[in-house]
């Protein structure tokens, strides 16, 4: 068989968890409560987040097993073939690359609209043009390329790097967010019935709550970038589970403490009638000061780094396991020399994205809405594989994998798939909460067009490997 490359074993515990809890709190804590709040109120957003969060805590039941026994790099595209053969993981791996880049370049538009409202004078320098409304300005381009270009060359120079900063950028964020809570509650200029009423005016709280869970997965992407991380850890697989759970149970009470904050400092309705672009800025700067809204424009800074420093890891490693796989060009497939990182993919990605900014927010935004179907598609394979794994009884049909004969976990593998094919519908079905705009479908329909372009290219090749031969490639020494 073909010598399998491997990634080196460097990322300890508290990195991978701190890979998880950054990118899945990511900027929107920080600039979208108000936005939040005028969906469904502050108790609807808290109830509605925490509800989405156990969803996900179900759907980390099968990534926490399916990490233990396939620790390897590629996550979702390797489960899929686990579960379902080449073509399935091609599909999965396909739409999740188009999401983890589209995250990436989306976290780089957050730092210029960041720049908007603090240094305006720099963001809004050298109008070129309008796309769809937006105007775009050649200061806000050239900070988000910046952005890009920085945390590529920060992800070549090695694993450790990146988890080392990670968990830097973590603690900061976590600190920030702590700090301008604690000045809230104690600032004599708020009170607690700022936050009422406590569900949206005129709407069912049933259905405030449920405009919140239907937003949830998206909300939490990002714990799902241990999967591709696994290959690296230096650490038991086994123990990824209970990061994923840390992640998820930290990440919601983030985004509850960030709704508390926001509200306290006026009516909530009226906070949300002004239309401010950073709701939660104004919030804050209205009771704390420039110093409390440079506190929190600090951790929105390290929540926009933990999101591009998390999801260039995650595509990296999720393009070099289709090239080991031999669906993508061998070059994504190749290792730093020195640092031992899939470099090709990392500045794959990093070109990708320095076109984003040209076209203004507004369209990145259509292409990221389309491209959350790949993170849903990719929530059903793995909990879809990990159901085809788990037995009902020692004599059931399945792998024979240690932990696999578990009728509880197969019920949750089970609920996970059918909530991935739940917010895959809150999509794609016309009239759902999350269905997707015109421009976003036409992007959709693109990317599935060039990746029937590509399978028919590459298809070929791949189809040729024999099956012992990619079960050694994706799944290494862990092949059934």
């Amino acid at each position: 068989m073909e010598e399998r490359t491997t990634l080196e074993r460097t990322l300890k515990p508290h990195w991978v968890w701190a890979i998880a809890f950054g990118s899945a709190i990511g900027w929107g804590s920080f600039v979208l409560p108000a936005d939040w709040m005028g969906q469904a109120g502050p108790l609807g957003v808290i109830i509605g987040f925490s509800i989405g969060a156990v969803l996900m805590m179900m759907i980390g039941v099968s990534y926490g097993f399916l990490i233990k026994i396939c620790p390897v790099a590629g996550g979702e595209f390797s489960y899929a073939y686990l579960g379902f053969g080449r073509v399935h993981a091609f599909i999965c791996g396909w739409f999740l690359t188009l999401g983890y880049m589209a995250i990436v370049a989306l976290n780089a538009s957050a730092m210029a609209l960041l720049a908007k409202f603090i240094v305006p004078d720099i963001a809004n320098i050298g109008l070129l043009y309008s796309v769809a409304g937006w105007d775009v300005y050649l200061g806000e381009i050239v900070i988000a390329s910046l952005v890009l270009i920085v945390f590529a060359w920060l992800n070549t120079r090695g694993a450790s790097l990146s988890g080392k900063t990670q968990f830097f950028f973590c603690v900061v964020l976590i600190v920030g967010a702590v700090l301008v809570t604690l000045g809230m509650l104690f600032s004599p200029q708020t009170s607690f019935s700022n936050l009422e009423p406590l569900f949206k005016p005129g709407v069912p709280a049933w259905s405030a709550i449920a405009a919140i869970v239907a937003i949830a997965p998206w909300a939490f992407v990002g714990f799902d970038n241990i999967p591709q991380a696994a290959e690296e850890f230096d650490f038991a697989p086994s123990k990824a589970f209970m990061l994923i759970i840390i992640a998820l149970a930290m990440a919601a009470v983030h985004y509850s403490i960030l709704i508390i904050a926001t509200g306290l400092a006026m009516p909530w309705t009226d906070l949300v009638s002004q239309g401010s672009i950073w709701g939660t800025g104004d919030a804050i700067q209205s009771v704390l000061g420039s110093v409390g809204l440079g506190v929190l424009a600090l951790a929105v800074c390290m929540g926009i780094f933990t999101g591009l420093n998390g999801f260039y890891i995650s595509s990296s490693r999720l393009m070099f396991a289709m090239s080991r796989a031999r669906i993508l060009p061998p070059v994504f497939g190749k290792l730093h020399p020195t640092h031992r990182t899939p470099t090709a993919g990392i500045v794959f990605t990093c070109v990708i994205c320095l076109f984003a900014p040209w076209f203004g927010r507004d369209v990145l935004l259509w292409i990221v809405d389309m491209s959350a179907t790949g993170v849903t598609i990719a929530y059903f394979y793995t909990c879809a594989a990990a159901y085809r794994c788990f037995k009902w009884t020692p004599d059931s049909p399945g792998l024979d994998y240690e932990g696999c004969v578990s009728p509880a976990r197969k019920v949750l593998s089970l609920i996970g798939a059918l909530s991935g094919l739940s917010f895959l519908g809150l999509l794609l079905i016309p009239g759902s909460p999350g269905f997707l705009s015109e421009p976003s479908w036409i992007a959709l329909g693109l990317w599935a067009a060039l990746g029937v372009v590509f399978y028919g290219v590459y298809g070929r090749a791949y189809q040729a490997v024999p099956k012992a031969e990619l079960d050694h490639l994706i799944l290494g020494d862990r092949a059934p």
